[in-house]
């Protein structure tokens, strides 16, 4: 198989769908929803692009309500809206920064308020800054990175709690870093690392709740994380490097959101998957 990258391109974070090239898939053109989360409510933080994006319309896809919190990209969020609007559903924006306790505990007042409940939440927003080098990761960096990446999930776990109920199902964004690492994701590869044990270590602590948590570990996705932080060259080659020679799409991912929150998971929890382009992680 031949690889496949994309054009040079770049953008300042943390960039938008808007101006990629080509535009990430939200949707698989062959999905068939099958109503598995009629009448229930999900929060998808990051749901405004990306991997997000594309579980949020999926959700939506298959009856739920859906709340997003997005931090700038209003551009991103307003068509996400109007999407999952166009599937029949209701969707709530909410914009903030979600490394701020007070913001998740006001967001999900906001939510409540909104829909009377929460079934499930995504927590999904991260953020990165590549470095060549550990000395020049600031302190100011690292504790941002931490903040938005793994802090957050905390915040929002705990402001959301009181919601959840038996049956409910959180699910966390990790990532293949935590398992194979990255020498210039130094700290974002230590807070996705955290994110897994941060599942592992939750998933015990709520099952007598009957709560399941679990994390999905994505590889090479085309998102606008990746031209609005790595280089030109490394966007014209990102995901060649993979088994299947390609970047995945959100899409492709969205798929093991909407598996692990569903009832078809009844069985799981603390658990990772692993959406890769075939790469074997052992974890």
């Amino acid at each position: 198989m031949q690889a496949q990258g994309q054009p040079k391109q770049q953008q300042t974070p943390p960039g938008t769908e808007e101006k990629m090239t080509p535009k990430p898939q939200s949707e698989n053109p062959n999905y068939k929803a099958a109503g598995k989360f009629e009448g229930k409510v999900a929060l998808v933080t990051g749901g405004d692009s990306g991997i997000g994006k594309s579980t949020a319309i999926d959700l939506a896809k298959e009856g739920a309500d859906v709340a997003i919190i997005y931090l700038s990209s209003d551009e991103d969020a307003i068509k996400t809206k109007e999407r999952i609007e166009e599937l029949g559903q209701t969707c709530l924006l909410v914009k903030g920064d979600i490394g701020d306790k007070s913001f998740c505990d006001n967001a999900i007042k906001q939510i409540v308020a909104k829909f009377n409940k929460i079934d499930i939440l995504i927590n999904n927003a991260a953020e990165q800054h590549p470095q060549e080098n550990i000395e020049d990761i600031t302190e100011e960096q690292l504790r941002r990175t931490f903040q938005t990446n793994i802090f957050s999930m905390f915040f929002m776990t705990q402001a959301a709690l009181p919601y959840l109920k038996e049956g409910s199902a959180i699910v966390n964004t990790a990532s293949i870093t935590a398992y194979q690492g990255r020498s210039h994701l130094i700290d974002y590869s230590s807070t996705k690392g955290a994110i897994v044990s941060f599942t592992r270590s939750l998933a015990q602590n709520l099952i007598d709740k009957g709560i399941r948590v679990n994390a999905v570990a994505p590889g090479s996705i085309w998102t606008p994380l990746i031209p609005s932080t790595f280089s030109e060259e490394k966007v014209e080659k990102f995901g060649t490097g993979t088994p299947m020679k390609r970047a995945g799409q959100p899409y492709e991912v969205a798929a093991g959101f909407l598996f692990l929150a569903s009832d078809d998971a009844s069985y799981i929890s603390g658990q990772t998957l692993h959406i890769n382009g075939g790469s074997v992680v052992n974890g």
